[in-house]
């Protein structure tokens, strides 16, 4: 029924099935943050652990930090000798087997041993589904996407939260044991869509290129059979036949920019060196934007909420769950005005402007938990809202969009990776001091994450320049040792002294980037005019061949 069903779906309604597989394996990553913020407050858990101590605890937790980051550097070169789809399905099977470990376990090192198996699959599901949904998608909706599916993520994670709080009051292991099992639904219904699902386009075409490399020679059948194949799947997905004009200037535009990268390939040690183009340098500003991100402190909040609301302000069980629950909610809802900001305000100033309120928000809530009275713990419970809505404005989606615009394309597919990998470390690093954090120094811990936030708008304010309404040509421009004398006169400058690099990251671009955009538009629409041109003139090219039919018939 199912394969009938997705074998069958073209255009729209086939992009809208991959789309809902990639926004599960978001909405399964969010849901895997928060489900342990309500398991490590279960008596039961806690029993069946051995009464961990606060540093076990953190332990346990983080571990699954670590699998993914060793899942999304696999990733990297999994999704290109196996495919999106397949990747996918594998990070699926793998996340499942972690689960079931997680879910049965009898004792603390089962439960650990499964935390890296299930971060493993994480780590591969959250690499290869971006790929998949922007190799499939239409140019125009690929920015939308990545608002959407980071969206999906805040609904999994406040799934989380409320299935928690629904089983809390259950008097036995399920009130742990099912919502760490719960995971498998999501990755069952990865597997059993996709699976019958089309690999993307670009890929098809390019295993079979690389085959034809290595062989030094073309075997025509299977190799017409392949392209026919990756065509065949371009054609479903604008819903257009195999032979239409608008399909065979795509299927040329993804040869082409095969061509181009395979000539431009880099190698993995090719991140440390320059070639030109400052890549070392922008694969560390890649790096360096997505371990700051963790040093904003959002999972002490993401995976700690109710100990937090607990240990910091004194609260219930039950309070602590039920105020967590409704934090993810209005998390998600804030979340909805970043698809807004993001290309219209642009990164850094989000970055810098919301890095400058979560530090405030940080620095209040470390004085209201300090007071410790009634009053005081109302406000730090609003802080804590303040300090999310903040986050998910300026460091949420931004963060995941800008290595993919600031890294040279030779790097970008192993520099995006590592840069994922570095997210998964810093989340691994605060996760881990949280719980031993907040029993000895308590109040002090908001404080250090304040300074640290402080420290990211400086670092942001001095090296990082701006990318929104650039195309990816003219950031090129701005990292390249000499000077392009075929640029455009407006093209930034690259600074050479340290006050420059200030003045020049500091510096709104806003003429620039309003005529990036306005060039990028211009170039859109010549596009489509040619693609409307194209088929107009195929469009008439078939009705005189059918007037002249018909003539003849007469």
């Amino acid at each position: 029924m199912v394969k009938t069903a997705v074998s069958r779906l073209e255009g729209a309604p086939l992009i809208a099935a991959i789309t809902s597989v990639c926004s599960t394996g978001f909405c399964l990553f969010g849901y895997d943050q928060g489900v342990m913020s309500g398991v490590v407050v279960s008596p039961f858990w806690l029993a069946q652990m051995g009464h961990p101590s606060t540093v076990m605890v953190g332990t346990i937790t983080a571990l699954y930090d670590v699998g993914a980051v060793v899942g999304a550097i696999a990733a990297a070169s999994t999704s290109e000798r196996l495919g999106r789809k397949r990747t996918l399905i594998l990070g699926a099977i793998v996340l499942i087997i972690g689960t079931v470990l997680m879910g049965s376990s009898m004792e603390r090192i089962q439960m650990m041993v499964a935390r890296v198996i299930t971060g493993v699959g994480i780590g591969y599901i959250t690499s290869v589904t971006p790929v998949y949904q922007s190799e499939i998608s239409l140019p125009e909706h690929r920015g939308w996407q990545v608002c959407c599916q980071l969206t999906s993520m805040l609904g999994g994670l406040m799934l989380a939260y409320w299935i928690n709080y629904g089983l809390h009051a259950h008097g036995s292991s399920l009130q742990w044991r099912f919502p760490l099992l719960f995971q498998c639904a999501f990755a069952v219904y990865i597997i059993a869509v996709t699976v019958w699902l089309p690999d993307t386009p670009r890929w098809l075409m390019r295993h079979d290129r690389d085959r034809e490399r290595r062989s030094n020679a073309k075997p025509p059948e299977k190799a017409n059979e392949k392209v026919d194949r990756a065509t065949e799947v371009l054609a479903r997905l604008r819903a257009l036949p195999a032979g239409h004009a608008v399909v065979q200037r795509e299927r040329a535009e993804i040869v082409e920019a095969i061509e181009l990268e395979a000539r431009e390939e880099g190698s993995w040690m090719d991140l440390f060196k320059d070639h030109g183009i400052m890549g070392s340098k922008r694969f560390l500003l890649a790096l360096g934007i997505q371990f700051m991100q963790q040093m904003t402190g959002i999972n002490i909040i993401t995976y700690y909420a109710p100990t937090l609301f607990q240990s910091s302000l004194g609260m219930s069980v039950q309070m602590s769950l039920f105020l967590g629950c409704w934090l993810q909610v209005w998390y998600i809802i804030a979340s909805f005005l970043t698809w807004f900001m993001i290309d219209r305000v642009g990164r850094r100033k989000l970055w810098i402007s919301m890095a400058l309120g979560q530090c405030l928000a940080l620095v209040l809530e470390g004085i209201c938990v300090k007071l410790n009275t009634p009053s005081a713990s109302v406000g730090a419970v609003f802080l804590i809202f303040a300090f999310e809505a903040c986050f998910t404005w300026g460091w949420m989606a931004t963060v995941w969009v800008y290595p993919a615009e600031i890294l040279p394309l030779k790097l970008r597919a192993k520099g995006a990776a590592l840069a994922a990998g570095a997210d998964f470390l810093g989340n691994f690093m605060v996760v881990e001091i949280t719980p031993p954090a907040l029993q000895n120094i308590g109040y002090k811990t908001y404080i250090i994450f304040a300074v640290l936030n402080f420290v990211n708008a400086i670092i942001v304010w001095a090296f990082y320049p701006e990318t929104a309404g650039l195309t990816l040509e003219s950031i090129d421009r701005l990292f390249q040792h000499e000077p392009d004398v075929s640029a455009p006169e407006d093209t930034p400058k690259r600074p050479r002294r340290l006050w420059e690099t200030l003045q020049w990251s500091a510096v709104p671009r806003a003429a620039t980037a309003v005529e990036g955009a306005r060039l990028e538009r211009r170039a859109r629409s010549e596009r489509l005019d040619g693609i409307d041109s194209v088929t107009s003139e195929a469009v008439k090219g078939s009705s005189e061949q059918f007037e002249n039919v018909e003539a003849k018939d007469a």
